[in-house]
């Protein structure tokens, strides 16, 4: 037993791990019991509602309206001068 921990540390920490245990083994069983049940009756629901996923919504055909501003050749060499600042930033 480790000097600077108390019984009731100690106690503590194998509660802990106990009710750890019991949870897992517990779950385990929940997970396993009707197994073979739950997988053949979602088998069943994938077959009827086929390959879609009707938690998503549909995609649309088209994509959204594109915006699209034409620039000054000023802006377009401000642009320029920036994106160069950017990638000579990332090199160094």
């Amino acid at each position: 037993m480790p000097e600077h921990m108390s019984i009731l540390q100690l106690l503590g920490v194998v509660a802990l791990a106990l009710a750890a245990v019991i949870w897992v083994v517990v779950l385990v069983r929940v997970l396993r019991r009707d197994r073979e049940v739950h997988r053949g009756r979602f088998a069943e629901l994938a077959r009827r509602r086929g390959p879609r996923l009707r938690g998503l919504p549909h995609q649309r055909r088209t994509g959204p309206h594109v915006e699209h501003v034409e620039l000054t050749p000023a802006e377009q060499d401000a642009f320029a001068f920036l994106a160069r600042q950017f990638s000579d930033d990332r090199l160094a």
